[in-house]
């Protein structure tokens, strides 16, 4: 067995990764088992860089706010601000703070310096404005996708005011309270005025819709672009707090679904715009269904890979991240009978992997889930094995250095 796992291994890189693919697929995605170490977005900025130059990837797009990165995305195409403000300012999560996201915002920018805007690099938060804590308020999109339509549709056309939407967002901190994920009383997302807003967003929405035609040549595609995520953005929002405010036992199941689906309706828009490479957590990307525990509760749903997967088919792949060890969050060796353990056996320090092939090795000799002593780390489910394009295997993660050290 083990000479038959050997035959699954390759160097890590670029075109390792799209050797085991039918044909270059329209959204690569690279997933990772945890979050906040640059060691592992150092080796996806080494990967994404080779696809970029030797494959013709034009977008990367990564687990952060969507309406933030349209400002990293403006800094790498055009130059506009600085490299401090976009990391202070274009991320959500915290992300901005590591060195090895600096350094990908810094070589893309790099990357595009003189390049013919036909060729540029495009950046893409795909995420909602949303962290575990709670949801933003929807006036930034709102507003944006109102004033983008004042400027070019008949004044009668529009569903209301600026003025009125103004009055019904009221204050931002009534829709940013934390106490609401816990608390859905504490929720402004099913009062009166969130209903109308939820109808208003949907009647703007419909208004781009019907002017497409005119919008598309009266302003650049990528205006048009960015009102169209405005519009998802207001709509998602004003959905998600909705549901923040419901009672029912199903209320974190369908959040979570949520957010991936906010998710999943920007990938497909960033698929639009041609070959795009994607990053986030292996959870938000894989092809079977996605498991957490919240609050002692089991959550099941359906993530942003696997619904993405469901409408492109072969043109989504989705390579995830596995580790050996993460000695300073007290995960050790793995279990000899785990896929960790398998891979960690391997003389490679980092390689990529044949799933399917692995999976074919192994037959009926199924390996047993590995289990984590640390939550912030979530080991590979031995069930998604076919369910992987690829599994890039790293054999130990050293303790990343203290982005406001480097």
């Amino acid at each position: 067995m083990t000479t038959d796992i050997k035959d699954t291994v390759h160097p890590v890189e670029a075109a390792a990764v799209l050797g085991l693919l039918p044909a270059r697929p329209r959204l690569l995605a690279l997933g990772e088992p945890t979050h906040g170490e640059d060691t592992l977005l150092d080796l996806r900025n080494e990967l994404f860089r080779q696809l970029v130059e030797q494959e013709g990837y034009r977008t990367i797009a990564i687990e952060s706010d969507c309406v933030m990165g349209l400002r990293v995305d403006d800094y790498v195409t055009s130059g506009t601000g600085t490299l401090d403000e976009v990391m202070e300012h274009g991320f959500s999560h915290g992300w901005g703070a590591s060195a090895a996201n600096r350094e990908l915002v810094r070589w893309m920018r790099a990357y595009n310096d003189g390049r013919p805007a036909s060729e540029r690099l495009r950046f893409a938060g795909f995420d909602g404005p949303l962290e575990i804590t709670g949801a933003a308020s929807p006036r930034q999109a709102l507003t944006a996708l109102h004033g983008y339509l004042s400027a070019h549709v008949d004044a009668d056309l529009l569903p209301c005011t600026a003025e009125t939407l103004d009055r019904l967002l009221g204050t931002d901190d009534r829709w940013t309270n934390p106490a609401a994920m816990t608390d859905p009383s504490q929720s402004v997302g099913q009062s009166a005025e969130a209903g109308e807003l939820r109808l208003l967003a949907d009647d703007l929405v419909a208004l781009f819709d019907t002017q497409t035609p005119h919008l598309i040549t009266a302003t650049s595609r990528d205006d048009w672009d960015r009102a169209r995520l405005y519009g998802r953005t207001a709509t998602g929002l004003l959905r998600y707090h909705y549901w923040m405010a419901d009672t029912s036992p199903a209320r974190m199941t369908r959040l979570v679904g949520l957010r991936d689906r906010m998710m999943a309706h920007n990938l497909l828009a960033v698929a639009e715009r041609g070959p795009a490479l994607v990053h986030a957590h292996n959870g938000h990307l894989q092809r079977d269904k996605s498991t957490m525990r919240m609050g002692g509760m089991p959550l099941e749903w359906w993530s942003a890979g696997a619904l993405v997967s469901a409408r492109l088919g072969e043109e989504y792949a989705f390579v995830a991240t596995a580790l050996g060890t993460i000695r300073h969050q007290g995960v050790d060796t793995p279990p000899p009978d785990t896929v960790e353990g398998l891979l960690y056996a391997l003389p490679e320090d980092r390689c990529v992997v044949d799933a399917p092939r692995l999976a074919t090795a192994l037959g009926d000799t199924r390996p047993a889930p590995r289990v984590s002593p640390w939550f912030g780390y979530s080991p590979l489910d031995p069930a998604h094995l076919a369910g992987y394009d690829g599994i890039v295997f790293l054999k130990d993660l050293s303790q990343s250095e203290d982005p406001s050290s480097t």
